[in-house]
């Protein structure tokens, strides 16, 4: 049971994440993904932190890693190719990228 509330809590907080994303996209842009390539652009921002090491790096003086959002673009681009999603706009996957960083900035200020 342990591992389903797992699921289930990631589950809502990626739910959370998304409604974030949506908000903090510019206007002209709202209309640019559906709610199933925001999901996917998320797991695909996930896979990058998970896989590319930076979450092992050491923070620096004022506790902050150093992310490089433009390699998490050409990640997701690279693999939205490769999957047959999209096609995506390098700029506007830029701003999901941003929306995702803020919203977990948000929830690190909050603890």
């Amino acid at each position: 049971m342990g591992i389903e509330n797992d699921f289930l809590l990631e589950d809502e907080d990626d739910e959370k994440t998304i409604e974030f994303i949506k908000n903090y996209l510019p206007q002209e842009m709202k209309d640019k993904f559906t709610d199933d390539d925001l999901y996917y652009i998320l797991d695909l921002i996930i896979e990058y932190y998970t896989n590319s090491g930076c979450l092992d790096a050491e923070p620096d003086d004022e506790g902050y890693i150093n992310i490089d959002q433009d390699a998490i673009v050409d990640f997701i681009m690279k693999e939205s190719v490769k999957n047959d999603m999209g096609p995506y706009n390098p700029e506007e996957v830029f701003f999901v990228v941003q929306g995702e960083m803020e919203y977990g900035n948000q929830l690190g200020e909050v603890e």
